[in-house]
């Protein structure tokens, strides 16, 4: 990484840890030293936290920080503006809970908007898909020939007519809007079910709308923090040379079954909704469990950097055995 990048990474999570002070600091003056009022900012804020390692969120970040890697843009500032997309959509519904006098309109919109939340993450996972497999096909084949190694494919994710729509960071905001249509994940119900129990308990719409503030914030720290773990792990394969496209390949395979996977859940649970099978049963436990899926996820990606990384090294520094000297 160079020392721009270096300095520009810095200014980033600096700005967010920033942020989240700042998000306390409202929080603290909102809401006062009300015990269970400050338990509930401490809980919206876990939540966001919780939301970031959300495994449609680790999927999408990833697939798109790598397309944009493998097209020389800067992907820097993907997960922050997936995050700060997804968190519009809690922002308004929070203000539309306190505003608004319509009961139980939430409700309403989460079966009806609970279709289209499950079938953007389900369609952009079918692309994930697509693109992975056909990376790893070509560097499948791409290990299997004798030296030189064939030129990477010339369409993709981002060159591509799909990746049109997404070939610069910024262009995230709209996708985590989208996936953030359904509320169809624990954290952001119990986030907006908390803030409408606050309202109704006379809590005013600056202290009402800390909870979501402190959502966004934490959600906006996961998810760039992940963004940059993966710069610097799909970093390493951007060498070149077979060991990168070793590595490269282990990558795309499991991007590839992770978002297969994640896509499945996502249409095993509105399948599920009608009528459940043992599969569909099973694909909604997943689904209950976004989170842990989400670090799995992260785990192997990093395990799958470091141990390239060590066997990396141990090529390159063989250790040379030493005879003993005869007595």
């Amino acid at each position: 990484m160079s020392s721009d990048a270096r300095r520009g990474t810095g200014s980033v999570m600096c700005a967010l840890l920033l942020a989240n002070l700042a998000a306390w600091a409202w929080a603290a003056t909102m809401l006062g030293a009300a015990p269970a009022l400050l338990g509930a900012a401490v809980l919206a804020w876990t939540f966001g936290l919780r939301h970031g390692l959300d495994a449609d969120h680790i999927v999408a970040i990833d697939v798109v920080t790598r397309r944009l890697m493998q097209a020389g843009r800067a992907p820097g500032l993907v997960g922050l503006f997936f995050s700060l997309g997804h968190s519009t959509v809690v922002l308004l519904a929070t203000l539309a809970l306190v505003m608004l006098p319509v009961p139980f309109w939430l409700e309403r919109w989460h079966v009806a908007g609970g279709s289209f939340g499950m079938l953007v993450p389900a369609a952009f996972m079918l692309v994930a898909v697509m693109a992975n497999a056909r990376m790893a096909l070509w560097q499948w084949r791409a290990l299997r020939q004798p030296a030189p190694l064939p030129p990477a494919p010339s369409t993709g994710f981002v060159s591509g007519r799909v990746g049109r729509w997404i070939g610069r960071s910024w262009q995230m905001y709209p996708l985590g809007f989208l996936f953030g249509l359904g509320f169809d994940t624990a954290s952001e119900i119990g986030l907006l079910g908390m803030a409408a129990v606050h309202a109704h308990h006379g809590l005013g719409l600056a202290g009402v709308m800390a909870f979501p503030l402190l959502f966004t914030a934490g959600m906006a720290l996961v998810d760039t923090l992940d963004t940059l773990l993966m710069c610097r792990a799909y970093g390493w394969g951007m060498r070149s040379g077979r060991r990168a496209v070793a590595y490269d390949l282990g990558i795309s395979l499991v991007s590839l079954v992770a978002a297969a996977g994640i896509g499945a859940i996502e249409l095993g649970q509105k399948v599920g909704d009608a009528g459940a099978s043992v599969l569909t049963r099973g694909l909604m436990v997943a689904g209950d469990h976004f989170a842990a899926l989400g670090a799995g996820i992260v785990l192997v990606f990093l395990a799958l950097w470091g141990g390239a990384v060590v066997i990396s090294r141990r090529q390159a520094n063989p250790v040379t055995p030493t005879r003993d000297k005869a007595g």
